[in-house]
């Protein structure tokens, strides 16, 4: 195990807070800054002293952080819950094949290269970046509430969102919520509040398959989770009065230049994937 500074778990309750406030304000994507905050700016990183310490590290900023992602998740989505945002039926068929889904991407994830991962994680915030600076092209084209839904459609996303929720130890919230309303037929409000359940639980099983391994910092995910509840609610305060167009742009451009500084830190992972 690694042994945390003081100033490291303050890090830790204030790199949750950005992950949370970005959440609030922007209402998805805040969950992919949480491995590269825990990396870098708590500085886990930099505890690594051989190569089989650091895929240590790797693994449990991953394992650490999917934890804290899924019960962030839970707790706003009982917040959506009491807003009649969410629709129990859909979200049960979207998020039980993901479960299996999400098993199975952990168990790669915790075979394959630590480095090898965070290399694959920063094209991951590139099309995560991407799709959200289409975002607004593509909100016409979503169907609206009440349209057919189609079952097959919902759960084979869902298996395929979990899988990458898993190995990737993300909420996969982005994914998550287009797939609701395309095979679901939600809108986006019910498709957001509905997410949170896929969210949480994906989160959730992944954080316990890599804390079999001994790959969760409990104390870590604790501070993550008190920070990002206290940002989400900052954030949804002022979501209402700032143009989210703006604020979108930014942080994907934000996205887009830690993805190129974790891709540049992790080139030795390219044909070294296990």
């Amino acid at each position: 195990m690694i042994d945390l500074t003081l100033l490291q778990y303050f890090l830790s309750v204030i790199s949750g807070f950005i992950v949370g406030l970005t959440l609030g304000l922007i209402g998805g994507g805040g969950s992919i800054l949480a491995v590269p905050l825990l990396l870098y700016f708590v500085g886990l990183i930099y505890d690594a002293k051989t190569a089989s310490s650091l895929n240590f590290v790797q693994h449990l900023v991953i394992g650490t952080t999917a934890m804290a992602v899924g019960l962030n998740a839970y707790i706003n989505s009982y917040m959506h819950f009491r807003k009649k945002n969410v629709k129990i039926k859909k979200g049960v068929v979207f998020t039980i094949p993901g479960v299996a889904g999400s098993f199975l991407g952990a168990y790669v994830g915790h075979i394959v290269n630590g480095t090898s991962l965070l290399f694959l994680f920063g094209i991951l915030m590139i099309i995560v970046a991407y799709s959200m600076l289409r975002q607004k092209k593509s909100d016409n084209a979503i169907p609206t509430e009440g349209c057919r839904i189609n079952f097959p459609m919902l759960i084979l996303a869902g298996l395929g969102v979990g899988f990458l929720s898993g190995f990737f130890g993300i909420g996969g919230g982005f994914l998550i919520v287009p797939a609701l309303m395309f095979a679901g037929g939600l809108g986006i409000t019910n498709a957001v509040g509905t997410s949170l359940m896929a969210v949480g639980t994906f989160g959730v099983v992944s954080g316990l398959t890599y804390l079999h391994y001994g790959e969760v910092n409990i104390m870590i995910t604790i501070l993550y989770l008190s920070g990002g509840v206290f940002g989400g609610y900052i954030g949804t305060r002022f979501s209402t009065s700032m143009p989210k167009k703006k604020l979108r742009i930014i942080y994907a451009v934000v996205i887009i230049l830690v993805a190129i500084y974790l891709i540049y830190k992790n080139m030795g992972g390219i044909g070294h994937f296990f």
